[in-house]
């Protein structure tokens, strides 16, 4: 899923959108399935593979998500078990739609990953699918791999498993009216779980040294002064729900490295330069960091309300750049075989809808909780299957950074010329008058180069805009 959550609104021939569409193009980016992938999902909606799916449509889920999603991976169900709890978590199953080695499989090892950008989204399935049939809506029967997972009084996994079931959803929510109503007290308990589930899973998130970033989204509104950045922050529900996929991507690292075959999230600690670049952010940005604190504690000290806190988290999405997949077979596990972010054995597996590997992380949890050889289709693809997730996880990333460069284009092309105030977070080590700097307002990360001597590192600048043009010129500063 992307870093950076951005949102344009405005009309369809607005420039920024053109400049989007216009990316699209030279990025090919598929703007339709091909005819016969089209086919195959229109067949498969007749005939759901539904063997070996037990009947779970009694258990009332829900999902939560933004109000205008329909692909919906993830419905869940809490409960209150003695001292402890129920996490009943559905995750849509993919493979009850999708033949190996036919149409809409190829074309999914094809694209890899769903691509966001700023006003659209390019989808890894057809929409018949990700957002109808396999999508958990609600009021409709879906199969599904239902994970039942146990945590003691603590919030500490106790037990798990997953099967395939046929599931249905009661409700589908999303984040506003799940904090409303938790707040209030209205909540009803299997909702209102999701709080005292979620403080227990950020204990553990604590004691065990991990962090989440709760980066929020950036909404790019065009005013008749031109485009302005907003930021939608994010609300403790939308982390309480993230620690529910965090526990089950955990839960089936732990399958997996006991079954002896799996695909990881992994994910090395970060290199002290990458660091050392965050702490020149912090302070372009007025974020305290003594020497002393952890960068854990930093983060979880931010508010993602404040526009400057805001903007540092999305500067902490770099330290995420080494994330991979790791293979293993055999039971020869792999080392390192820790996601540094989680501080935990990880994978992903709650988003087939929108993301490859986890199709395949799910059929293998499954067959180990079965005690059975995983399919011979996901045995024969999971040695491609890092590379084929590096290959589209790269574009996507490429994808953002374009899209990141289009609108702070857009947010500063009326404004080529003006000066402003900045720190140099990076200077070319062979071109020590060519580096990078951080606006303090608005917070802008671009290229500086023009000037005769060598730019001060870390210290605060006078920068004049040079360039910004949505599409054709990315934003660039001088000295002043």
């Amino acid at each position: 899923m992307p870093r950076r959550h951005m949102h344009v609104t405005g009309a369809a021939e607005a420039p920024l959108r053109a400049a989007l569409r216009e990316l699209r193009t030279r990025l090919e980016v598929p703007a339709d399935f091909p005819l016969d992938v089209l086919a195959e999902a229109e067949a498969a909606l007749a005939s759901p593979d539904l063997s070996g799916h037990r009947d779970a449509t009694d258990i009332p889920f829900f999902t939560i998500d933004p109000p205008t999603s329909r692909d919906l991976d993830q419905a869940m169900f809490l409960e209150r078990r003695g001292n402890g709890f129920r996490v009943s978590y559905a995750i849509a199953d993919v493979a009850a739609w999708v033949r190996p080695g036919g149409a809409l499989d190829r074309e999914a090892h094809a694209r890899v990953t769903t691509l966001y950008f700023p006003d659209e989204k390019v989808p890894l399935h057809p929409a018949t699918l990700s957002e109808g049939a396999a999508s958990l809506l609600p009021d409709q029967d879906c199969p599904a791999l239902l994970w039942t997972i146990d945590l003691d009084a603590e919030g500490r996994s106790t037990s798990t498993h997953v099967e395939r079931a046929l599931v249905r959803s009661r409700a589908k929510l999303d984040y506003d009216g799940v904090q409303k109503a938790i707040d209030a007290g209205t909540a009803e308990e299997p909702l209102s779980l999701l709080k005292d589930i979620g403080l227990l899973r950020d204990q553990q998130e604590i004691a065990r040294g991990g962090i989440s970033l709760n980066v929020p989204e950036q909404e790019i509104v065009e005013r008749a002064d031109g485009y302005h950045l907003e930021y939608r922050a994010p609300l403790p529900a939308d982390g309480w729900n993230a620690h529910i996929s965090l526990l089950t991507g955990a839960a089936a690292a732990d399958l997996m490295i006991e079954y002896g075959t799996g695909v990881l999230r992994t994910l090395p600690a970060a290199p002290q330069g990458a660091v050392g670049r965050l702490r020149r952010a912090a302070k372009a940005l007025g974020i305290d960091w003594p020497r002393h604190m952890p960068y854990a504690d930093v983060v979880r000290g931010l508010d993602p309300r404040n526009g400057n806190h805001a903007a540092f988290l999305q500067e902490c999405t770099s330290l995420l750049r080494g994330a991979g997949y790791t293979v293993f077979t055999g039971g020869e596990l792999p080392d390192p075989r820790i996601h540094a972010a989680v501080a935990d054995e990880y994978t992903h597996c709650t988003a087939p809808l929108r993301r490859l590997v986890d199709r395949y992380a799910s059929e293998i949890c499954v067959a180990a909780v079965a005690g059975q050889e995983p399919p011979e289709w996901v045995l024969a693809a999971l040695e491609a299957l890092p590379q084929e997730m590096a290959d589209g996880t790269r574009r996507a990333n490429s994808i953002e950074r374009e899209c990141v460069d289009i609108v702070e284009a857009a947010l500063l092309k009326d404004r080529v010329g003006e000066i402003f105030d900045a720190y140099v977070i990076d200077v070319k080590d062979r071109q020590p008058a060519v580096g990078t700097v951080h606006l303090e307002d608005p917070a802008v990360v671009a290229r500086i180069e023009g000037g005769e001597g060598e730019l001060p590192l870390g210290e605060r600048l006078r920068v004049r805009l040079t360039q910004a043009d949505p599409g054709k010129a990315k934003v660039q500063f001088a000295p002043a």
